[in-house]
């Protein structure tokens, strides 16, 4: 009898060990399988029709977080360099007093990105529904992801599920005081990113396709102006 319940003490914790080390399987197959695909500077970084850049929220003031400016800044330097001609800024826009596309567009705005190069996407609640809406409702089929180095993986892996053929630029410019916790968080969200990939399929919040024409550009010298705005 004692035989048996070691063995089966054995047995589960076998399988306790398995399911803390999954998700650390799972980081590393997708990092090994991105590494391609990420870019370390803009001047590397190949040309592509539109930079899509994550929200990573910003302060009751209307500031952008340091990650989130750090995001901003990045994709201007893209838009800049001739890299991209558009900017798809994709966040979170489900309560009223909270619109981060709106605050990302501010941003560009005042470093002269025009607005007509400028496209919104205030339904971009997480990463997976960001990836499936650019190609879904925008019809983006070529992209550089904007991101934290921390983040291009999955956002990376999850757009070439979906069928987005992307690159990723990191956009880390600063040491940020929450790494540890963005560390913690992420391989939480891998974890959901491959079931919602290989299982569950959820749909985001859809609605009809909006046709941008991601091939040609406003210029970068113009002034100010309101972004276009793409509602869910």
């Amino acid at each position: 009898m004692r035989r048996g319940s070691s063995c089966l003490a054995l047995v589960l914790l076998a399988a306790v060990a398995l399911c803390a080390l999954a998700p650390l399987m799972l980081r590393g197959w997708v990092r090994q399988r991105q590494k391609q695909q990420i870019y370390r500077s803009v001047t590397d970084t190949p040309a592509m029709p539109v930079a899509v850049v994550f929200g990573a929220g910003y302060w009751p003031s209307g500031r952008p977080s340091d990650a989130l400016a750090d995001r901003m800044e990045t994709a201007i330097e893209l838009y800049q360099a001739g890299k991209v001609n558009k900017l798809l800024l994709t966040g979170d826009n489900r309560f009223e007093d909270y619109n981060e596309p709106a605050v990302m567009a501010e941003y560009a705005l005042t470093r002269s990105v025009p607005a007509e190069d400028l496209v919104l996407d205030y339904a971009g609640r997480r990463t997976y529904d960001s990836c499936y809406r650019a190609g879904a409702i925008f019809g983006v089929e070529q992209a550089t992801l904007v991101t934290q180095a921390f983040h291009l993986p999955r956002a990376l892996y999850t757009c070439q599920r979906l069928g987005l053929n992307a690159v990723g630029v990191v956009a880390d410019r600063h040491a940020y005081r929450q790494a540890p916790w963005f560390s913690f968080r992420e391989l939480l969200a891998l974890v959901r990113a491959w079931l919602d990939l290989n299982l569950t399929q959820p749909l985001p919040v859809l609605g009809d396709p909006i046709p941008v024409d991601w091939s040609n550009r406003a210029g970068a010298t113009q002034g100010s102006g309101r972004a276009g705005a793409a509602q869910p």
